[in-house]
């Protein structure tokens, strides 16, 4: 864990949540570990009973520093014959002790426990380093654990089902977050973060899935995984979206092998998706929450976070409705009103948005961002993060067309099939988008800070531009000093000044203002 004056600590999750207002964050090697530590943090919170009781009462209490001591509490005093041991040969924590009798077996080394270093899971391809003994701590396991159970993708296990508990196992179903963005409100402490992200509960706040053979009835192996309904938010966080079984080295301070198999499937309904975004619709006229792309960054789409929130500030989302975060956000109230008795000034927030890009059943990346969310201005912070991802993707396309510009005087008699490598050469797309994200990321702290958004739109825009013309300048570099090379670099170069001049182009890029 990091704490506020950045020192790293090992804390168990009784001393977490006890100093959580102490501990900055927790720690992971990537940021779906840290997602995936967080869920069973808020799991925990529900099932002891530690949240808001209403969303009028959430913005005080997310100020409370000693709201989250009863889950200490309830955590410390656990009966004994409810077990919280990673590696208890009944009741395993987080795992599915059915898997005992094959592990040895069938098992692979601890890498298989990690996505990043698993590849893809089909058990009829070559994975010899999953073979490898080399032993991962026990705390790095655990987290590796929960990752799998929260963000593992859709694909086959190696274990085999003939052999164990039942075909389908072999079936991995993608999991809860394995499809989506995840969206989590960060404070100045964890103990800030979890209870931005604690919303009021309804009707019953769930079990925690502590183990998979006790509790609730689980799922079967020999028939085609049928979803299940979930009983509340402590189930939710902590569903056992994988079968799992960890072996401990002797000392029991490793894990040197593991078996992975098909978990539980949820049914999952909008109120369990308190902090999804949507963009756009499917084909079939549904909704889709916005997704991990490999080749579109989250920032690009950060305008549907501000919207979310001044739909719900608009449609009065800042009564007592706290369904979902965006709305819980909205009740704060906004610069320069003042706050009711009790609460607060005017607050900042970050939204932090993390997602796993898997291509079929292989991870390929994680990507995530952290956009600045200030109440009062959710308006000025869509229209900067929406202008702003509409220049960066004019330049983008005007990029394209000059090196289109360029390649059609340069090779004057190509070949179809060298098309595509030959335009490349030009194309200085992929060093404008790796360049965008900083000023970007610079827009959106101005318009946070209350900043006046045309005039910072307006410096947005001419840094891009400018920036944009030298990278294609660069790009143009390797035509040849002759006469055919000067005919090229000068209709690349006029192809996109004249993109930029053209009344089509972004008010901003010539120097105008969208209002």
């Amino acid at each position: 864990m990091s704490t506020l004056d950045d020192r790293l600590v090992e804390m168990n999750l009784v001393e977490l949540l006890h100093d959580a207002d102490g501990v900055r964050s927790v720690e992971g090697g990537t940021p779906g570990e840290q997602v995936a530590v967080v869920e069973f943090l808020l799991a925990i919170c529900y099932a002891s009973g530690t949240y808001p009781e209403s969303a009028a009462e959430w913005p005080v209490w997310v100020d409370r520093k000693d709201a989250l001591r009863p889950a200490a509490e309830w955590l410390a005093k656990r009966p004994e014959d409810e077990v919280w041991d990673l590696f208890h040969p009944v009741e395993p924590l987080g795992q599915n002790a059915l898997l005992a009798p094959f592990l040895d077996e069938h098992g692979a080394g601890p890498a298989q426990l990690v996505i990043e270093r698993v590849g893809d899971y089909n058990q009829f391809f070559d994975h010899h380093h999953l073979e490898h003994p080399s032993p991962l701590p026990v705390a790095e396991a655990f987290r590796a654990m929960l990752t799998q159970h929260v963000y593992g993708p859709a694909g086959r296990a190696r274990i085999s089902g003939k052999e164990t508990l039942g075909a389908t196992i072999t079936n991995l179903a993608a999991t809860r977050l394995g499809t989506r963005i995840r969206v989590i409100a960060l404070g100045d402490s964890l103990g800030e973060t979890l209870r931005l992200n604690l919303a009021p509960v309804s009707g019953p706040a769930g079990t925690l899935n502590r183990t998979w053979t006790v509790g609730k009835e689980r799922r079967g192996f020999t028939a085609k995984a049928t979803p299940r309904a979930v009983d509340g938010p402590a189930d939710l966080h902590s569903c056992l979206g994988r079968s799992v079984l960890l072996r401990p080295t002797r000392t029991g301070e490793y894990v040197d092998r593991v078996l992975l198999g098909a978990g539980e499937v949820l049914e999952l309904g909008d109120e369990h998706l308190q902090d999804a975004v949507y963009l756009g619709k499917k084909g079939d006229g549904a909704r889709k929450p916005l997704w991990a792309s490999a080749t579109r960054a989250v920032w690009r789409e950060a305008h549907a976070l501000y919207a979310a929130v001044d739909e719900a500030r608009r449609s009065g989302g800042g009564g007592n409705d706290g369904s979902t975060l965006y709305r819980r956000l909205a009740l704060f109230p906004p610069a320069g009103v003042a706050p009711e008795p009790g609460q607060r000034p005017a607050r900042r927030v970050e939204l932090w948005t993390v997602g796993l890009v898997a291509k079929q059943t292989t991870a390929i990346a994680w990507v995530d961002g952290t956009f600045p969310f200030a109440p009062g201005l959710e308006a000025e912070l869509y229209e900067a993060s929406y202008r702003g991802s509409v220049l960066a993707e004019f330049l983008a396309g005007a990029l394209y067309k000059a090196a289109y510009a360029a390649w059609r005087v340069a090779y004057p008699n190509p070949k179809p099939t060298d098309k595509l490598l030959q335009i490349a050469r030009f194309d200085a797309r992929e060093r404008h988008w790796k360049a965008t994200r900083a000023p970007f990321e610079l827009l959106m702290e101005e318009t946070a800070l209350g900043e006046d958004v045309g005039a910072s739109l307006r410096e947005y825009a001419a840094a891009l531009a400018t920036a944009a013309r030298r990278f294609l300048t660069e790009r143009l570099d390797s035509l040849p000093r002759n006469a055919q090379g000067a005919k090229a670099r000068a209709a690349a170069l006029r192809r996109f000044d004249d993109e930029l001049d053209q009344q089509k182009a972004p008010a901003e890029l010539r120097g105008g203002s969208t209002s």
